[in-house]
């Protein structure tokens, strides 16, 4: 059952989504860029990319079992690679934005190819009791993906017209929640609440905004989780911080940004602040490590965001593919990535 998490006094202060001429609209303006720049963009892209956009060695995972698995204790927060994240919470498993193709892509012969392989496989994955999509993007809603999933799954949670897609792809509709922002739905026990957040949707070259994108809150008794989805700053973070938090974890992008599309997609700098507006306890940095989406190196987002959360002393955890963070008993990780470029370094040195 989708239910509204705002009073009717207070829509003027959580507005829900706008929707003009069919295509829906962020708040803030987020003027769609001209052709001219679009193309300018996508030269640059595929013609002048730095070397370091991917990574010289292999990527570290800490492979997954599905015994293993369902051994964690509740609280378990596994990042599978991406904006991917498996969570074990009252002993069901909860997946964002699942994405296990080889490529980010239209079609797996071109496209962002993953820089490694997710620590667990679909079919050994333990059956999931909701799929939580932010938006249609297709680094964050895999085709395959959904069809191996469909019947493994109880419930889909979606931002409106992404549901549609998933029942044209032959998920049963009776398993599909969509909702609007601010509105939320309990499952098992857990509310899930779609937020705001700043971005853009479509798959193909005529369904731009068409379905709508949106951040999500997870409520667990005492415990509370933020997912980002993919988003530009805005206020909307202190809206959803005021509301909800503090919260527990945030999964906040951190990754494939650019300043020429800073509206949609955040620098490090904001992820923090972002962090800090919603209130946030402990930070995983997600949306990089996995997909080459733009043109900074691939571990500069870590690097960044890990060097401004000990400036302000911000709790931030950095796991390797598949290792397990405890919300119970959270911990650091480690700067994983510094060892796939040293470990580089000296095998083209002969320094191994």
């Amino acid at each position: 059952m989708i239910h509204p998490s705002i009073s009717s006094d207070s829509s003027s202060i959580h507005p829900a989504s706008r929707r003009e001429q069919g295509k829906y609209r962020n708040h803030a303006s987020t003027p769609r860029e001209g052709v001219g720049k679009a193309l300018r963009i996508l030269w640059n892209m595929v013609f002048h990319k730095p070397r370091d956009t991917r990574p010289k060695g292999a990527v570290p995972v800490r492979p997954l079992t599905r015994a293993e698995l369902l051994a964690a204790p509740n609280g378990s927060v596994f990042r599978l690679g991406h904006s991917t994240v498996l969570l074990k919470l009252r002993d069901k498993f909860w997946l964002t934005d699942p994405v296990f193709s080889e490529r980010a892509s239209p079609v797996q012969w071109a496209g962002p190819k993953r820089f490694h392989q997710p620590p667990i496989s679909l079919e050994e994955l333990p059956p999931i009791e909701a799929v939580i999509l932010s938006h249609d993007h297709y680094d964050h809603l895999d085709h395959q993906a959904i069809i191996q999933l469909a019947d493994r799954t109880e419930h889909f949670l979606t931002p409106l017209g992404v549901g549609d897609t998933l029942v044209k792809w032959g998920v049963d509709a009776s398993k599909v929640r969509q909702l609007d922002w601010w509105q939320g739905t309990e499952v098992d026990g857990i509310e899930f609440i779609a937020t705001p957040s700043q971005h853009f949707s479509g798959r193909g070259l005529f369904d731009g905004n068409s379905t709508l994108w949106a951040s999500w809150v997870m409520i667990d008794g005492d415990t509370r989780i933020f997912f980002s989805g993919d988003t530009g700053y805005f206020d909307g973070f202190k809206r959803i911080g005021n509301r909800y938090g503090p919260f527990d974890l945030t999964l906040m992008e951190t990754g494939a940004y650019n300043i020429e599309w800073s509206l949609i997609h955040m620098q490090p700098e904001q992820t923090l602040q972002a962090h800090i507006d919603l209130r946030g306890r402990w930070l995983l940095p997600i949306h990089n490590g996995t997909f080459d989406l733009s043109m900074h190196a691939w571990y500069e987002p870590f690097d960044r965001i890990l060097a401004l959360a000990w400036e302000r002393n911000v709790l931030i955890t950095t796991p390797r593919m598949g290792e397990a963070f405890s919300l119970t008993q959270p911990q650091r990780g480690r700067a994983w990535w510094l060892d796939v470029e040293a470990s580089a370094y000296q095998n083209q040195t002969g320094m191994a």
